[in-house]
């Protein structure tokens, strides 16, 4: 017995025939979940009630090894055809069940946490930055003899962004701890969320190596090393961490070295195993941090 998946239902095959089948509803949403189960590899459970208790049935998709004999250059699967509108399934349908499961996986992926911390992490920057403006603005506006209450509106917006970067530094924080926590607890949590922005995700910053992960941040700075000669950088956002930026110059380089290295473990561990290991790492990272300041 042959074994078909078709958009619009399941069909049990011997060589000739249609032996049995089972067609989905014409619900869009109903089938848009069939499309995404698929699309995702997972078996249907109309694939496995329909092979229940049929021997010998063979398959064409890898997803379905476990139903049946996987054989998808066997020739019936090319020269057998069943097409939806024999079963009354119009490709407009189609058409809109589709779109329906793409809006779906798009929307999936635009609300996974880490693309979250990554629009976090770009707002915190234009707050911060609207922030200095504002401040400028009302140094500027102090040195003149001013009333208080065409000052007023100036102040107030300041203080009300001020209140926002610290609101939204919390929030990174939080997030960033239930997230990424191996990572959180060697480099930090906003400066963890902004490895994961530069690197536009957890996941991509799990599969980089640690000489990426030092200079993440000095893209513009290796740019100008690779394009015009002098020195490469020798750490991006990482220089940020005190136990770095507050090191003589000729040790930061291998501090910076250091830390990248655990957080490569520790952005594996977050991602892959999610264990929390950061205990071993910081030890290890303190203990390694000491030596290259006795040396």
């Amino acid at each position: 017995m042959y074994l078909i998946t078709k958009w619009f239902g399941i069909f049990l095959c011997d060589k000739e025939s249609i032996i049995d089948k089972i067609l989905f509803s014409k619900d869009v949403k109903v089938i848009s979940k069939k499309i995404i189960k698929t699309q995702q590899n997972e078996i249907l459970t109309e694939e496995k009630k329909i092979v229940k208790n049929v021997k010998d049935v063979i398959v064409n998709e890898t997803r379905l090894k476990k139903l049946g004999e996987y054989k998808p250059s066997n020739t019936f699967f090319k020269k057998f055809k069943i097409k939806a509108d024999e079963f009354d399934f119009s490709k407009e349908l189609l058409h809109k069940a589709t779109l329906l499961a793409t809006k779906i996986n798009v929307d999936k992926k635009l609300e996974s946490e880490d693309l979250q911390i990554i629009q976090m992490v770009n707002t915190l920057d234009d707050f911060i930055q609207t922030s200095n403006l504002l401040y400028e603005r009302l140094e500027s506006w102090s040195m003149l003899p001013t009333p208080k209450e065409k000052i007023q509106p100036l102040k107030n917006a300041y203080s009300t962004i001020n209140n926002e970067i610290k609101s939204l530094e919390i929030q990174i924080e939080n997030d960033m701890v239930r997230i990424a926590p191996n990572i959180t607890n060697i480099i930090g949590p906003l400066i963890g969320a902004r490895l994961i922005s530069h690197s536009s995700g957890i996941i991509k910053l799990a599969t980089m190596p640690a000489s990426t992960i030092q200079v993440l941040g000095a893209e513009k700075a290796l740019f100008r090393y690779k394009k015009e000669g002098g020195k490469p950088p020798k750490h991006g956002v990482i220089f940020q961490h005190s136990l770095i930026n507050k090191t003589p110059k000729e040790i930061r380089g291998k501090i910076a070295r250091t830390f990248a290295t655990k957080i490569a473990i520790a952005a594996k561990a977050d991602v892959f195993t999610k264990r929390d290991i950061s205990k071993e790492l910081k030890d290890s990272l303190n203990k390694r941090v000491k030596e290259i300041k006795n040396q």
